[in-house]
């Protein structure tokens, strides 16, 4: 389901879908989340019912189907840790979770028990949109009270990202008193700590691979009570666009078997990968630990 660099990184692509579909993102309006959500042209609710209805379709068009499984957790800070499984219809969205998310011990794989489940099936659209509330057949909805990000009919990676820590958004700063920010941050050799803010793609990442400062992680991060930094996610998912081994070293060399690069295009004739090429995306990646 995808090819090789010239030095044996993956390449896939997402089809359809080359980054989010925002329009098509959903949260389950009921008890616990009716007074805790904004709900209006960002945060649009669909009906527990049409959920389900959703869900047991999505299960039903898996079934029989070889499906990935991937256990994980998110928040770097064990007090905070949220254990993920991540159900998928193609290998290299798991293998992306396996990216995205924080691996786990032995032990932990062993007494593994999920607090979110991710249920993916890029596969999967719904059909009569309408009738369960959607704008299209692709989704893209969170229940807080069963505990699922449910996503059909986009196999942009993403998604998976998105689901999980947008969940964190809501959890964190009521459950927990911890503040969820879109922003990378890095730490320097007297424990100061730098964030920076910024939308996608305005040099969060750039900024925070500084060489003479550790990393601690390029887009998602809790502030605690205690002025504790974390990060929420296990590696970096980053625009390679215009990417050059000058203007990012860190992120060119992160480009090895073992990451996965989204809807890039190859130099004619050759497995080189052609950075300046957008004819697919402006909105090409790289996901690496």
């Amino acid at each position: 389901m995808g090819v090789e660099t010239e030095n044996g990184t993956l390449v896939v692509n997402t089809g359809k879908f080359t980054g989010r579909s925002p329009q098509d993102r959903f949260i389950v309006k009921d008890d616990y989340t009716e007074e805790k959500v904004w709900w209006g042209k960002t945060n649009k609710p669909i009906s527990p019912e049409n959920f389900d209805r959703l869900k047991d379709e999505v299960v039903e068009y898996l079934s029989g189907k070889t499906i990935y499984i991937k256990d994980a957790f998110v928040c770097a800070d064990p007090r905070y840790r949220v254990y993920v499984r991540t159900i998928t219809e193609y290998p290299w969205s798991s293998f992306f979770a396996a990216n995205m998310f924080i691996g786990l011990s032995e032990t932990e794989v062993e007494e593994f028990k999920e607090d979110w489940l991710v249920l993916c099936a890029p596969g999967f659209e719904a059909q009569n949109p309408k009738d369960y509330g959607l704008r299209q057949g692709n989704f893209s909805i969170l229940n807080f009270t069963k505990k699922i990000a449910l996503i059909g009919g986009s196999a942009y990676t993403g998604e998976i990202k998105k689901g999980i820590f947008s969940s964190l958004n809501l959890i964190l700063p009521i459950e927990q008193n911890v503040l969820p920010m879109h922003c990378s941050a890095n730490l320097g050799k007297k424990g100061d700590t730098a964030i920076f803010f910024g939308l996608s793609g305005t040099g969060k990442t750039t900024l925070s691979a500084d060489p003479d400062r550790q990393l601690i992680g390029d887009d998602e991060h809790g502030w605690t009570e205690d002025n504790t930094i974390f990060n929420f996610e296990g590696g970096c998912y980053a625009k390679v666009i215009d990417l050059t081994p000058e203007s990012e070293p860190e992120i060119y060399q992160a480009i090895r078997p073992g990451a996965l690069l989204e809807n890039i295009v190859f130099k004619p004739g050759s497995r080189e990968v052609d950075f300046e090429n957008d004819s697919i995306t402006q909105n090409t990646r790289v996901k690496d630990l």
